[in-house]
């Protein structure tokens, strides 16, 4: 389910009084593939409730550039809100999601491996209020950019 920017905070708050364990990821997802299923998969054990901040096409085409999202963010958001997994989506469009973060403040905080011995500004946020970083692992040879790349070899 998409939900606001501006109602995130009031949502979490809400299902924190529940006693519910919040879990908040965040990236692109712009062709949707194995590899992002099974990591949303392995976020949502990390709690009861996955919330995932989604970059917005604008915030996609700075970090990927030109020619990226493929899908629009409202359809990227349809895609990956109707996965088992994902309880919420919520679109933010800075290049960090430190501010998204700072709405939500969940429990676990879960980005990919590969951002392990990278800086994240994200987070110092999370453990300034006593949340927790969960670095989950990657699914080998699975991602949006190799897809891309594969079709665009067989043109």
């Amino acid at each position: 389910m998409l939900v606001a920017s501006d109602d995130i905070t009031a949502l979490v708050e809400i299902l924190k009084k529940g006693g519910k364990r919040i879990v908040f990821t965040n990236g692109c997802f712009d062709i949707l593939h194995a590899g992002h299923v099974r990591y949303l998969a392995a976020a949502k054990k990390l709690g009861d409730i996955l919330v995932l901040g989604l970059n917005t096409d604008e915030s996609v085409r700075r970090l990927k550039g030109p020619t990226r999202p493929v899908n629009n963010e409202l359809d990227r958001a349809e895609v990956v809100g109707s996965l088992a997994s994902v309880d919420y989506v919520v679109l933010f469009g800075e290049q960090t999601a430190e501010t998204v973060l700072q709405k939500v403040q969940p429990d676990v905080y879960a980005k990919g491996a590969d951002y392990e011995h990278k800086p994240l500004p994200e987070a110092a946020i999370v453990r300034s209020y006593g949340g927790e970083v969960a670095f989950l692992p990657m699914v080998p040879g699975r991602s949006t950019t190799s897809i891309i790349k594969r079709i665009e070899e067989t043109k």
